[in-house]
């Protein structure tokens, strides 16, 4: 490690099994830790149920009467493949362990199987990465062939009116995700510069992939009227891909400037956090839990002032006194109502910014473990420090600066700043 640089190298003794694969050996720690989402399961005698939307053939195992309605209309064990509606699963008598194809009076057709499979620790979000704005635009040759995949799936088929693939320049590819590639492209009528993010429609099959692309493109549109948040240019889809285009923000993101920076002034800090706050009130006014709050996710303008990006873990239709429960976030970052599984609201993301500002402020995460025993490098282990351990805030902070830290990080939150119904935001 140099000092004087910061620059910190990590070498591996050894060489990956496959292309792409790390290194045996290999510290994921040190990376950037991505977005997860747990899926919802339901156990109900052995069985573990799960939200789907089904075809009007589909009848409940439990009642016999048909399943039906808008979005996802009941249940269905991963398992033995039962069929119920929401209101039947907590009667359902039968053990898992029986085989349900012989008693059960239907199953759910054939075309839905390929969503039979569920991963528990399930996806990443696709944020859009800082680009150093002294990068230029016009090296387009080093990642011809990252780019070349996305021309060469096309159909040539426009489904969307209006804009199309046609329409603009691909640059480089300045983001990968578990479903989507983030492009930098340029627009050809008059030579603006965006973030393009496309999507594989055959990557997006599951019932819960495709609600969280729906509010992806949601939240994107209503964050076009905020200055804080990026906000969507236009969308449009062929065949096989779904393209966002949306504002591209080439002053880098906060990770890249802290590992620069180390720590940044309070009154650095201070700003941010304001504008933050800002981006995140306009949000919850409109009944949506963002989620994902992080260094990776604040992007900085060429004025210095910030950008929120990312809505992949958003949570929308919540109203004040409105919760929901679904366990995802990123590991450093979740707040200690979703570990212990309790019902949630607004109140998570005011914790997210508390870890946030301790992080610009104290130049480390108030949850780092630094040890050599690998039981305590473990996520379980960190959710246990998060959920126990209390937090101590530097002695080098100003009492403001730890009366709001303590404020933001109350691990009880009713107690929470920011998180009083009545006043809530005001405080």
């Amino acid at each position: 490690q140099n000092r004087d640089e910061g620059l910190i190298i990590h070498v591996f003794p050894s060489i990956p099994e496959k292309p792409g694969m790390p290194c045996p050996g290999e510290d994921k720690s040190i990376y950037r830790r991505g977005a997860r989402r747990w899926r919802k399961l339901y156990r109900v005698n052995g069985h573990l149920f799960q939200a789907k939307r089904f075809n009007r053939r589909a009848y409940c195992g439990q009642c016999s009467e048909r399943i039906w309605g808008l979005g996802r209309q009941g249940y269905k064990c991963i398992n033995c493949k039962l069929l119920v509606h929401k209101r039947c699963h907590i009667l359902v008598p039968l053990t898992c362990k029986r085989h349900m194809d012989s008693v059960m009076p239907s199953q759910e057709p054939q075309l839905d199987d390929k969503n039979d499979e569920v991963d528990l620790p399930s996806e990443e979000t696709d944020g859009i990465p800082y680009i150093p704005s002294n990068r230029k635009h016009d090296n387009i040759k080093d990642d011809s062939e990252d780019i070349k995949p996305v021309i060469d799936g096309m159909d040539g088929i426009k489904i969307s009116q209006g804009l199309g693939l046609q329409d603009f320049d691909l640059i480089r590819v300045i983001g990968r995700g578990s479903y989507a590639k983030v492009l930098l492209v340029r627009l050809k009528k008059n030579d603006q510069i965006y973030a393009m993010k496309v999507v594989k429609k055959e990557l997006v099959h599951d019932d819960e992939d495709i609600d969280w692309v729906q509010t992806e493109k949601h939240v994107f549109e209503q964050a076009s009227s905020n200055p804080f948040l990026v906000g969507l240019h236009s969308c449009f889809q062929t065949t096989s891909r779904l393209f966002l285009v949306i504002e591209y923000v080439n002053g880098g993101d906060l990770m890249f400037h802290m590992q620069r920076q180390r720590k940044l002034p309070e009154e650095h800090a201070r700003f941010y956090a304001a504008e933050i706050c800002i981006a995140l009130n306009f949000l919850h006014e409109r009944g949506i839990i963002y989620r994902d709050l992080k260094l990776d996710n604040v992007l900085l303008d060429a004025e210095g002032h910030i950008k929120l990006t990312d809505y992949g873990m958003c949570k929308e239709g919540l109203g004040p006194g409105d919760t929901t429960s679904t366990f995802c976030g990123t590991p450093n970052y979740i707040a200690p109502e979703i570990l212990r599984g309790e019902e949630y609201g607004f109140s998570v993301d005011w914790w997210a910014l508390g870890v946030l500002m301790f992080e610009m402020m104290a130049g480390r995460s108030p949850f780092d473990i630094i040890t050599d025993n690998p039981d305590m490098n473990t996520e379980d282990y960190l959710f246990q420090v998060i959920l126990e351990k209390p937090i101590r805030i530097p002695r080098f902070l100003s009492v403001k600066a730890s009366h709001v830290l303590k404020g933001f990080l109350n691990k009880d939150p009713k107690e929470r700043l920011g998180c009083q119904l009545q006043t809530g935001f005001s405080d």
